[in-house]
């Protein structure tokens, strides 16, 4: 049965010695950054158009993962090494200086220092071990990381300083005046103020101290303008970077590409795409992209005509926040005994996937997940059931990862996600056309970040009941001025986040199995004091703040479930379900797992692959019992199409 074996990280381990980094030999430079000259993808010479967009995929794919590397080089680099100034950059958001950056410093040298341990060897040789894993096209800015930071760290490990102490003492940490210093690990004997101090001064005559370039704005740069406002465009409008005729579908999985959007099949003409109704029942051509297409030369009837016409053909459609998008962070990138160059093969992909997987997903996901668990979700159940409603999904979902901004010189964050409010805005890269589409089942499933952020006085910054109402009530009727007659519109209620604490605060953490020292209560507090927690109000030992979390979760939901009840639209009805966790827990457990497994492992916040497969099954059989005119008919003429056009030109 799927998912009953889930494998824990090894939690043996070795001590080792560790050595200061030597300088990265200079043939190793050329070899690593040669894929970044010109000739070498970047500049082309004139090629074949298939040959170029090729190319010019790759390359984006390669430098768009460097950009991310050079934006943490930026925010470390803004400020130089240990000094007399202690002020903070300007062109620096203090959040992202003081959080985010903390967080990925304390990780990656977390997880050189188990490397060494692990594999008995030098911190150098850690170093050079993680860059090597990292695919071969983005090795050398990880090179340029090591050069930069790679002899304090080892210097510091060797004197038996923790990731804590050196990211404090690199700056890459910093503590606001009157705010205390946060630390994931237990302070050291001495206390995290003195270790610091230490470490300082240590720095501060090291002979191979070397000063940060300082970069007034990475997009300002020749080479990155261009990129940057290509990415910026990608994440501002949640539209597909590759889509040569504008349709908002795409030929590319990546970028808001096909892993978000039902795949198009022709990217030169807007007037085809998945989910329109067949033009001429698609006698010459396929212009709804769902494989069906041509004339049966038995009786010279047009098969979508004969297959698909009063099939009840419709798509579907998630609006919805990280958990919709499916955020995941594989644990084998920083647990040490499973890492391998294998486990950051799909590193390019995760990153232009902005550590979504959509493609896995609970509502839109159609391949099989290669992130552990199962892929079931509503579209493969929907295209089970009418296999004329191929290819027609879209994931409109938002996470808080860190973005490029339009209007900041480095990156903010998407706070709040895909919170009620900023679906509002999300929600306009929808592509559904009333007049030429078919209806769409839509999702409205913001579960928890109405109630979720990061600030110290979280609850004053949750959504109120009567802010809930008028965000909703705006999107549905937005809805009713796209969607085509006949859809259906689905509001899903906010989950009881007391699951999360309660099934993982004394648990080991990925990055603590290794010495058994990280666990779920540590994380989330370090988070907590540099206030980039996904959810101040649920990921917190204080009981009360979790449960008033939980109450105005409640609050948000009966919302929803009134404007299901008594709201009427022109062109959908409305339904609202509950979200199914505790229904997902029962099934888990009969099926032998435990429900911790149901939480992602390094966020320790979103579902995990398991609860996205499990909670498909039972919105399923809730929908089909109680709403079967949402599903629509089952198509009798499905293994007909299967047998002649087999998998329809899949996804």
């Amino acid at each position: 049965m799927p998912g009953k074996s889930v494998e824990m990280p090894n939690e043996t381990g070795s001590s080792s010695h560790f050595s200061v980094l030597q300088r990265k030999p200079a043939h190793i430079w050329e070899s690593r950054l040669q894929a970044f000259r010109p000739g070498n993808g970047w500049l082309q010479p004139r090629l074949g158009e298939q040959h170029r967009m090729r190319a010019s995929r790759q390359t984006f794919l390669n430098l768009f993962c460097i950009l991310w590397l050079l934006l943490l080089l930026k925010a470390a680099s803004c400020s130089p090494l240990p000094s007399g100034d202690d002020s903070l950059p300007p062109l620096l958001p203090s959040g992202l200086y003081k959080g985010h950056t903390c967080v990925g410093c304390v990780l990656v040298v977390s997880v050189i220092e188990q490397l060494a341990q692990w594999h008995n060897s030098t911190v150098k040789a850690a170093v050079e071990r993680l860059c090597n894993y990292i695919p071969e096209k983005l090795q050398g800015f990880c090179y340029v990381l090591a050069e930069l930071y790679g002899p304090h760290i080892a210097e510091l490990i060797d004197r038996e300083m923790n990731a804590d102490v050196v990211c404090h003492s690199l700056r890459l940490c910093k503590q606001d005046p009157g705010q205390p210093l946060c630390h994931l690990y237990p302070p050291p004997k001495v206390g995290l103020s003195t270790a610091i101090w230490k470490a300082k001064r240590i720095l501060k005559t090291s002979k191979d101290l070397k000063s940060t370039t300082r970069f007034s704005n990475l997009c300002a740069f020749p080479l990155l303008a261009n990129l940057c406002e290509k990415i910026k465009y990608v994440i501002r409008n949640k539209l597909p970077f590759e889509d040569f005729d504008g349709d908002k579908f795409s030929t590319f999985p990546t970028l808001r590409g096909y892993h978000w959007r039902g795949r198009d099949c022709d990217d030169r003409n807007t007037t085809v795409y998945p989910g329109r109704r067949p033009d001429n029942w698609d006698v010459k051509s396929d212009s709804n992209c769902n494989g069906i297409w041509g004339m049966d030369p038995k009786d010279g009837i047009p098969y979508e005509e004969k297959f698909c016409k009063g099939a009840d053909s419709r798509g579907v459609v998630l609006l919805g926040d990280s958990a919709g998008a499916h955020f995941h962070i594989p644990p084998e990138w920083m647990t040490v005994t499973q890492m391998s160059a294998k486990s950051f093969a799909n590193l390019p992909m995760a990153f232009t996937d902005e550590l979504d997987w959509p493609q896995f997903s609970e509502i839109t996901g159609f391949l099989n997940s290669t992130i552990g668990g199962w892929t079931d979700s509503l579209y493969l159940r929907l295209r089970r059931r009418n296999r004329c409603n191929h290819r027609d999904l879209q994931n409109i979902s938002q996470n808080a990862v860190p973005m490029l901004s339009t209007e900041m010189p480095i990156t903010t964050y998407a706070c709040g996600g895909g919170s009620s409010r900023n679906l509002l805005n999300l929600m306009k890269s929808l592509a559904r056309n009333q007049l030429l589409d078919n209806p769409a089942i839509v999702f409205y499933a913001t579960i928890g970040n109405d109630v979720c952020n990061g600030n110290h006085d979280t609850l004053a910054h949750m959504t109120t009941p009567k802010e809930m109402l008028s965000n909703v009530i705006q999107a549905l009727r937005y809805l009713d001025s796209r969607l085509p007659n006949g859809s259906h519109v689905i509001l899903t209620g906010l989950v009881d986040g007391r699951f999360l604490w309660d099934n993982l605060h004394d648990r080991y953490h990925p990055l603590g199995q290794l010495n058994r020292d990280i666990t779920y209560s540590q994380l989330y507090s370090f988070l907590n004091c540099l206030e980039v927690s996904p959810c101040n109000g649920w990921l917190t030992p204080n009981e009360t703040l979790r449960n008033l979390t939980s109450e105005r979760a409640l609050q948000l939901s009966n919302v929803l479930k009134e404007i299901a009840r008594s709201e009427k639209f022109g062109n959908f009805d409305v339904f609202y379900m509950d979200f199914p966790l505790r229904q997902t827990a029962e099934e888990w457990r009969k099926m032998g797992g435990e429900p911790w497994q149901l939480i992602e492992p390094v966020d320790g916040f979103h579902p995990s692959q398991i609860a996205a497969a499990l909670g498909t099954s039972i919105t399923w059989q809730k929908a089909l019992h109680e709403w079967p005119q949402v599903l629509g008919k089952e198509n009798p003429f499905n293994d007909q199409i299967e047998a002649i056009f087999k998998d329809q030109g899949g996804h």
